[in-house]
């Protein structure tokens, strides 16, 4: 069976897409992907979160804030339901990055976390530098496509959810909002385990 790979799209029993831009080294022809940028995160244990979080590991990342009443819980909840599917295999991570880092330090973090049944060993959610987040989700993660620079006056608000690969690449973004999204990416997290 054929099938078209679109931008942001799988097809079942295919290798997942690359999101991002890509090289190709003219010595080698080795194709060099897009790769995230580096971390520096606290979590709700007061723990420092970096690159090295992320070596090694399926890793799915969401971007949030623990006051939000509108889509943010059924992401959470979307991401409580990827935890217990994916709950006993050690290379696939949960990554929350608090869109509002000024409010979500890492006590509120703690309760948030507490409230949602987050299990600390499987992910983490985290506070940092607003500007760093912000250049994260738009140039890094391509979580959003509006443009800012992270300012007072800058506010991110997506219902996407980022598939990273062993390697850092981008490998799907989703609508975590939606229960069928939801199940293309647990396919996709199944297929990249392989």
């Amino acid at each position: 069976i054929t099938c078209i790979l679109l931008f942001l799209f799988s097809c079942k029993g295919e290798e997942l897409p690359f999101i991002g831009h890509h090289t190709v080294n003219p010595d080698t022809k080795e194709t060099i992907y897009h790769k995230i940028q580096p971390i520096s995160f606290v979590n709700q244990e007061k723990e420092a979160i970096t690159e090295e979080y992320l070596h090694g590991k399926i890793t799915i990342v969401d971007f949030f804030f623990s006051t939000c009443p509108t889509i943010c819980p059924v992401m959470t909840n979307n991401m409580v339901k990827i935890q217990k599917e994916f709950l006993k295999d050690s290379t696939v991570m949960l990554l929350s990055l608090s869109v509002t880092p000024e409010l979500d330090n890492p006590e509120v973090l703690r309760a948030y976390a507490n409230d949602k049944g987050v299990i600390d060993a499987k992910w983490n959610v985290t506070t940092g530098d607003k500007k760093h987040i912000y250049e994260l989700a738009r140039k890094s993660y391509f979580a959003v496509v509006e443009q800012g620079d992270g300012n007072l006056q800058d506010f991110i608000h997506t219902p996407n959810f980022v598939l990273i690969d062993k390697k850092k690449r981008i490998r799907g973004i989703y609508n975590g909002t939606l229960d069928d999204e939801i199940k293309r990416l647990i396919d996709d997290i199944n297929l990249l385990t392989k």
